[in-house]
């Protein structure tokens, strides 16, 4: 007898046709430079444990700390009963790390920018995205009702065409962008970006996701790297380099108090865990004193540039600790996938539809050693 699920069966066959299948594989270690990945010691280049901060003593002592003052759930939403003391501690340590007025905390990143997307823009409004921003980007503005339009990557011509021929059609007009691209490596020209919005009446938008951390003397992201000074929205989350869980919007006073009251993904969600929170507040403070982790971050990257250039290897781009190697198709880059794998490294493929072409993404921790690195490149060579 058929079942209204019978397309279930369709569309998994042609997932499995089209080589997309995906499935999980079970981690049972704490986060670190090698990981237990289903049973087998390995070495960990695909963790956005960017300063290895997830796996740090004083981040867990934080959490234990915080779970035994308030528990381990916030127990419900901020504007009903879940806010805690330390959901404005870590808001207060959040705007004075970016360098704004105020922030606002969510459960998760992807969260963040759904609400903050939907709120600010709709059906009357524009929004202009580069064509390889994150899911949560492109998401949030199909649930905004807004007009979406991408422009194409990193193509600041491209930008400025769409809003020269669509701009004065609309009420408002949000611009959005990752600043550092999460699969390709790459960096977003923000100050040109907010020329443009200066000159167009824009509002801007950058997720920081991969640059919070990582970029600037105070690990503000890329856009205190670059000195910016402009009003813009800015997104992040708590879950790469600051090794916990969540989202956060920083931005002006006004707008956080308006995003309050609008946000549909922080008013009708669970506050995040006091444990989550904890961890944030303690990562924010080393990466604000502790220099020295992204120092080591980056020379940890030029080594591992300098060996692939060494190699006749080229990464798609090399501004970030996010280097990708394309190394063929689909069927080829599983395959050296799966060799590194043998070799007893993870750095698994990176596919269709996650990305226009499949390539072997590696991401560099601060606690890696040179020896680890170097035999991530011999075995590089070897595939």
């Amino acid at each position: 007898m058929s079942t209204p699920y019978d397309w279930l069966d369709r569309a998994l066959a042609s997932i499995h046709k089209a080589n997309w299948y995906r499935s999980t594989q079970t981690v049972s270690s704490k986060a670190a430079t090698t990981a237990i990945v289903d049973g087998r010691e390995m070495l960990m280049f695909a963790s956005n444990n960017y300063l290895g901060l997830a796996g740090d003593r004083r981040l867990i002592d934080a959490a234990i700390a915080a779970t035994e003052i308030y528990g381990t759930g916030a127990t419900g939403s901020r504007l009903v009963s879940g806010h805690l003391a330390l959901h404005g501690q870590l808001e207060t340590a959040i705007a004075d790390l970016k360098n704004t007025e105020a922030a606002l905390v969510f459960s998760s990143g992807y969260l963040a920018n759904l609400g903050t997307i939907a709120a600010i823009a709709g059906a009357r409004d524009l929004i202009l995205g580069d064509e390889y921003n994150h899911s949560c980007l492109k998401k949030g503005s199909l649930l905004s009702g807004a007009t979406a339009i991408d422009y194409r990557h990193l193509d600041l011509t491209d930008l400025t065409a769409k809003l020269q021929e669509n701009r004065a059609k609309y009420r408002r007009c949000l611009i959005i962008t990752d600043s550092v691209f999460s699969m390709d490596g790459d960096l977003a020209s923000l100050r040109e970006i907010m020329d443009l919005a200066q000159t167009h009446d824009c509002m801007v938008l950058v997720d920081e996701a991969h640059g919070t951390g990582v970029f600037g003397d105070r690990g503000g992201g890329l856009t205190q790297a670059l000195g910016i000074q402009q009003d813009l929205i800015q997104v992040g989350t708590l879950s790469k380099a600051l090794g916990s869980l969540g989202g956060y919007v920083a931005g002006s006073a006004k707008l956080i108090d308006y995003l309050r009251n609008r946000a549909a993904t922080w008013i009708y969600t669970t506050a995040l865990s006091p444990a989550d929170t904890g961890a944030a507040i303690a990562a924010i403070e080393i990466i604000r004193t502790e220099p020295q982790l992204r120092d080591r971050l980056w020379q940890n990257v030029e080594f591992f540039k300098q060996g692939l250039q060494n190699l006749g290897i080229q990464a798609i781009a090399d501004d970030s600790p996010i280097l990708a190697i394309e190394v063929g198709d689909i069927p080829q880059t599983l395959q050296v996938a799966a060799n590194l794998r043998k070799n007893g490294i993870f750095a698994p493929a990176i596919r269709p539809p996650t990305v226009p072409t499949p390539r072997i993404r590696i991401t560099l921790m601060a606690s890696h050693t040179q020896a680890q690195i170097q035999f991530l490149l011999q075995c590089l060579q070897a595939v």
